[in-house]
């Protein structure tokens, strides 16, 4: 994993067509803030470690600290389901000693939400935290990814969405 921060560039194809695409309202979208206090109680109090959303495809992918070695994906039916937190039992971390708290999972999910709503076209399409390792994951709509820790996270939020797209493309695909 990285120190500070990794940034992967895409698929050039997907880059290419941008503008010419743009953020279509999915199940999670419409119950976003409900999908994160659902994403917020496993991280802080129902023993996930590591929580994948996956806006686009409206789906959550969860480690577990009782069972590190599987990973578990659950659909918006499941997800949006009246009681789908009590299938999961209590569960403190502490003695994993986590480098992100709960409050910095509620600051990090608040961002999750404006890098997803914000801009019709370069938009989050999915975000992960690991509380464990402190990382924050991120693909956007131009196919870029972003790895990075918590802390640089919120120093560096200006810097998330752009895909490296500048002003003038921008522009010129708006002229197109």
């Amino acid at each position: 994993m990285p120190e500070k921060w990794l940034q992967i560039k895409g698929d050039p194809s997907i880059r290419e067509f941008l503008f010419q695409q743009s953020r279509v309202e999915g199940a999670f979208d419409s119950e976003l803030d409900r999908v994160h206090q659902i994403a917020h109680a496993l991280l802080s109090s129902k023993g996930a470690f590591h929580l994948k959303i996956h806006y686009s495809s409206s789906q959550l992918t969860c480690w577990f600290a009782d069972d590190a070695y599987r990973y578990r994906v659950y659909v918006k039916e499941e997800v949006l389901a009246p009681g789908f937190l009590d299938q999961f039992r209590e569960c403190n971390m502490s003695h994993l000693q986590p480098l992100v708290n709960s409050d910095d999972v509620t600051a990090i999910l608040d961002e999750f939400k404006r890098l997803r709503m914000t801009d019709k076209n370069i938009y989050m399409r999915n975000g992960s935290i690991n509380r464990i390792n402190g990382m924050v994951g991120m693909t956007f709509s131009c196919d870029g990814a972003h790895y990075i820790d918590h802390k640089t996270f919120f120093n560096q939020l200006d810097n998330f969405g752009t895909c490296d797209v500048g002003i003038e493309s921008r522009s010129a695909a708006a002229a197109a």
